[in-house]
């Protein structure tokens, strides 16, 4: 598959050289089109020496080729990493003064656009005028990353790493010609993921096997459907995903608030994380130590159940809610049972246990609806999993 990885001129430009990289030893043909601000941070000699292929900013190059047509009619995806807010009003307004908005014009694949900028810039209201005016043409923005910007300042406007920026293409790529309408656009959503942890004191906890990944799946792949994603993660050791803001949280409780305030705007809410049903009565403040005596049994208090809640309360009219059930056995009529007790719209049931469901990268399920339906999903990769659940979110979403 033919990518075109679109860099625009700003200082996030050396990542776009280790995406390159990634790109191609995942067996993509990539030819770089840099803006010529780009080259003032990046080279033309480094992009075709790490491409393999020949470097321009400029349709005035081998014009009898006429690169700012051909180029966007042969390419499968278009990836604009970094995307300057100069580059992205440019490419709203239909502006083509170089070869990577020519591109743009003309390419009639999936494109995405990685922001980077400082954040008085992303957030400026022409900026998000222009992402807006993208996105209602289809094409995907990411949300850039929070973190560690140019000198001193911090804060939203990073580009996201490489290797999120490459599954978020894999994704799109993936999805074929339905990449080309991020049917998620303009849908806010929540997931949570991973597993919670209850604190019995500063050195133990009560807690569960769940690695995150299949919640960070659905948070993926939601970005790269276009929707804007908030990941509620306990406990994990991933990389944040390309396109979602990310609340770190421990326990229940903590995970309850952020849910529940995460959820006020969100139109789905996707509960993947493997929450404690039960909490220690009382936490020790220092180390509880071994006398040699019986030790005393730990009394349990029931955590809310955040699912329940969720379905009763629907914190947006029209919000779609789905759960997950890990059960070890009888997955469809444990899982009509959940299903019925928590009221809500979907419910994800997988089998879990050795070398299955946590800690693992695939997964198998079936997909029970509140209506009856069910949607068998064979094992395969997490990925997989997550675009079928956003397959029904969205439908019910349309309805």
């Amino acid at each position: 598959m033919g990518i075109i990885l679109g860099v625009s001129g700003g200082i996030a430009a050396y990542k776009s050289c280790e995406l390159l990289r990634l790109l191609t030893e995942s067996g993509y043909d990539v030819r770089v089109v840099p803006t010529p601000d780009a080259l003032r941070f990046v080279g033309e000699a480094t992009w075709a020496a790490l491409s393999g292929q020949p470097v321009t900013a400029t349709a005035w190059d081998d014009v009898h080729e006429v690169p700012h047509v051909r180029l966007g009619q042969a390419a499968d995806l278009v990836l604009v990493a970094p995307a300057t807010a100069d580059l992205m009003a440019r490419a709203a307004a239909g502006m083509s003064g170089d070869l990577l908005t020519a591109v743009l014009l003309t390419a009639r694949c999936p494109v995405i656009f990685a922001p980077a900028m400082h954040t008085e810039m992303w957030q400026h209201p022409a900026t998000q005028a222009s992402v807006a005016t993208l996105r209602g043409r289809g094409a995907l923005v990411l949300e850039p990353a929070a973190g560690r910007l140019t000198g001193k300042d911090s804060g939203p406007g990073r580009l996201p790493e490489p290797a999120e920026l490459l599954r978020v293409a894999v994704r799109v790529l993936a999805r074929g010609t339905a990449g080309l309408a991020a049917d998620l656009t303009g849908r806010q959503v929540v997931v949570s993921a991973g597993g919670t942890r209850e604190e019995l004191d500063p050195v133990r906890f009560l807690g569960n096997w769940s690695s995150g990944r299949q919640g960070y799946a659905l948070a993926e792949t939601a970005a790269a459907r276009g929707a804007k994603v908030t990941l509620v993660a306990a406990n994990v050791a991933l990389d944040d995903p390309a396109g979602a803001r990310v609340l770190h949280v421990t326990s229940a409780a903590q995970l309850r608030d952020a849910v529940r305030e995460a959820a006020l705007a969100a139109d789905a809410v996707v509960m993947a994380a493997a929450v404690a049903d039960y909490r220690p009565a009382a936490r020790s403040d220092v180390k509880i130590k071994k006398t040699g005596a019986a030790p005393e049994p730990i009394r349990l208090v029931a955590n809310p159940d955040i699912l329940r809640e969720l379905s009763a309360d629907r914190l947006r009219p029209g919000q779609v809610i789905v759960g997950f059930g890990a059960e070890t056995d009888d997955l469809i009529a444990n899982g009509r049972a959940k299903l019925a007790a928590k009221g809500c719209d979907l419910l994800v049931v997988n089998k879990v246990g050795p070398g299955i469901g946590f800690g693992v990268s695939d997964n198998a399920a079936v997909v029970l609806a509140a209506d009856g339906t069910q949607t068998p999903v064979a094992r395969g990769p997490k990925a997989a999993l997550a675009d079928v659940i956003w397959d029904l979110v969205a439908a019910a979403l349309a309805s």
